[in-house]
């Protein structure tokens, strides 16, 4: 059942208000020419009225490529690197809200080429804090990652340094209306340069086997859809400070292969640098300012602002969260949802 081209239980889940929240206004998106800005450029369109959606990215071929997707009179295209705080404060003149999206994202790519990582994913989150003050935002959103948890890559380490940054912002505001949160969640199934792709990239080049890193591994595993509604919902709840994460279902990797190249058989290939057997979402250390809500947790900031005592146990919604047990750890190996083979096949974006 739908109404006003939304599902029913999106608006129990995420309140009337968000129904039309972002109606009338003008939101931008950096990094927008990616998987997550399309979707969320389209999830925008279809039900919502905005005023300005600007996408705000580096990479003028796929600025143009998109506009031939979309090209509603309230889009509009902007050339810029988040590395540019002058041209950020630009973009961001008279918008209300921010999604900050844009980040270097491939862990081997990091490895090798450390200070483009530091500058794109610490120093322009430090250029979207600085341009979101300067010209009085509402709201802002950082996207995060599960490897920004206890990480031991330096995308994982870059982006925790940015989680800090946008929690930390919220002191910077002063008596300013500016808020920061952040949503951190994990594999995004089919986003350019997954698994995903490249299994079904080597199954139509006819490969003889498929490489695995680790037999045991697992991963989060959320849909483009399902990261869109989470962040949108997100700008209803936040108080600002927050690390929101999703309650989001595991996937082996065996299984993984299983479901898209049952006929070709696996070749163990050895952990990549950087990277984990199981990601991490919620780390034990950070479990006592962690709050477990019914479809989510809160990760509370563990400083405190000066300006306003806030209760992260209850968000902005009204609804309430419960201190985790001391010691719980959100991570993709204890994870009591794995998706059977079967639901692997059928976990997209039309759930």
């Amino acid at each position: 059942m739908f109404l006003n081209g939304l599902p029913i239980y999106h608006l129990i889940h995420s309140g009337l208000v968000l129904l039309f929240m972002f109606n009338n206004k003008s939101i931008l998106i950096t990094g927008g020419t990616g998987s997550f800005g399309h979707q969320y450029v389209k999830t925008l369109l279809a039900h919502y009225q905005p005023k300005r959606l600007i996408v705000y990215s580096r990479d003028e071929l796929k600025q143009y490529e998109m506009q031939q997707m979309f090209d509603a009179p309230c889009m509009r295209y902007f050339i810029g690197d988040v590395r540019d705080k002058d041209r950020l404060t630009q973009a961001m003149r008279d918008v209300d809200y921010v999604i900050h999206a844009a980040a270097l994202k491939q862990v081997p790519a990091a490895e090798y080429n450390p200070m483009e990582c530091i500058k794109t994913n610490i120093h322009g989150a430090e250029n979207v804090i600085a341009a979101a003050i300067a010209t009085n935002v509402e709201k802002v959103i950082a996207l995060s990652t599960d490897k920004a948890a206890a990480p031991i890559n330096l995308y994982g380490a870059t982006k925790l340094a940015s989680d800090k940054l946008f929690v930390a912002a919220n002191n910077m505001v002063g008596q300013g209306r500016t808020r920061f949160s952040v949503v951190r969640y994990g594999n995004v199934v089919g986003s350019r340069g997954s698994v995903v792709p490249f299994f079904q990239k080597l199954v139509n080049e006819g490969a003889q086997s498929i490489p695995i890193t680790h037999p045991d591994m697992t991963r989060f595993w959320i849909t483009l859809q399902m990261g869109v509604d989470f962040v949108l919902s997100n700008f209803q709840r936040m108080h600002g400070g927050e690390i929101f994460v999703p309650k989001i279902p595991s996937v082996r990797i065996m299984d993984l292969a299983t479901a898209y190249a049952p006929e070709i058989p696996t070749k163990e290939v050895g952990i990549r640098p950087g990277e984990k057997l199981h990601e991490v979402m919620c780390p034990s250390d950070d479990s006592y300012h962690t709050f477990e809500f019914a479809d989510h947790y809160v990760i509370a900031p563990s400083i405190k602002f000066y300006q306003e005592d806030i209760r992260f146990d209850c968000n902005k919604q009204g609804e309430k969260g419960s201190l985790v047990e001391a010691g719980y750890e959100y991570h993709s190996g204890n994870n009591p949802h794995f998706l059977t083979v079967d639901e692997i096949l059928t976990f997209d974006d039309s759930l």
